[in-house]
């Protein structure tokens, strides 16, 4: 998979995949991720890539022009499967667009800042809209980050056990069992008997309600969309 990321702050964005999981997923050639200065592409003095809104009002506006230079330059290298852009209006990000977005090869992801982009890049260029979550933040790098590190962590040798996404919360529709590991005992508060039985489809069975009664105590409006 190769994702290349349109940004205008390029160092608040590298950080991430220069340690833990994304890191290692690059150096073993799983992924790649470039970052391209959207000021690169402004043909001003200034390297302006925001201007006032038409129609006045407050805040500026990215400009269609040095998107569409980046964009169209990349586009002449290799063909793309989305063009996404991070807003707080797209669809909300949710486990099942991480799945999708795992088995595609190229993808571009734009980040927006100020008030957002000229609606021409998003009518013209974009091919799905992605948020974080309900709140504004200054720019679309965090959520980028967000975005590739629940993509990435998903493509097959990036995670040492190949199940163990699988097994994450959402997954199946449904929150994440309790989780338990040594000491068997500690403070008097004790793994259940269940664990250590070895019956594995009993184990499962055990997983499977624990599971269930955690998203309906928790998030029972997954119960309801199932």
């Amino acid at each position: 998979m190769r994702i290349d990321i349109i940004t205008v702050l390029p160092e608040l964005l590298k950080s991430p995949f220069e340690a833990s999981i994304l890191k290692r997923a690059i150096d073993a050639g799983l992924v790649e991720v470039h970052f391209h200065n959207l000021r690169d592409y402004t043909t001003d003095n200034y390297k302006s890539i925001d201007d006032t809104q038409f129609g006045g009002g407050a805040g500026m506006v990215m400009m269609i022009e040095p998107i569409d230079k980046c964009i169209s330059a990349l586009k002449t290298e290799r063909n793309y499967d989305e063009i996404i852009y991070m807003t707080p209006d797209g669809e909300t990000l949710k486990q099942g667009i991480a799945n999708q977005l795992s088995l595609k090869e190229n993808i571009i992801i734009l980040c927006g800042h100020y008030k957002g982009v000229d609606q021409r890049v998003r009518d013209h260029f974009i091919t799905r809209e992605i948020s974080i979550g309900d709140y504004v933040l200054s720019g679309g790098e965090l959520g980028a980050a967000v975005l590739c590190d629940a993509v990435i962590r998903l493509i097959p040798g990036v995670l040492g056990n190949e199940t163990s996404a699988l097994t994450d919360s959402f997954q199946d529709g449904l929150l994440a069992p309790p989780i338990y590991t040594k000491p068997r005992e500690y403070k008097g508060w004790k793994v259940p008997e269940l664990l250590f039985g070895g019956n594995l489809p009993k184990i499962e069975k055990w997983r499977e309600e624990q599971a269930y009664i955690r998203t309906k105590e928790r998030r029972p409006d997954l119960l309801d969309e199932n």
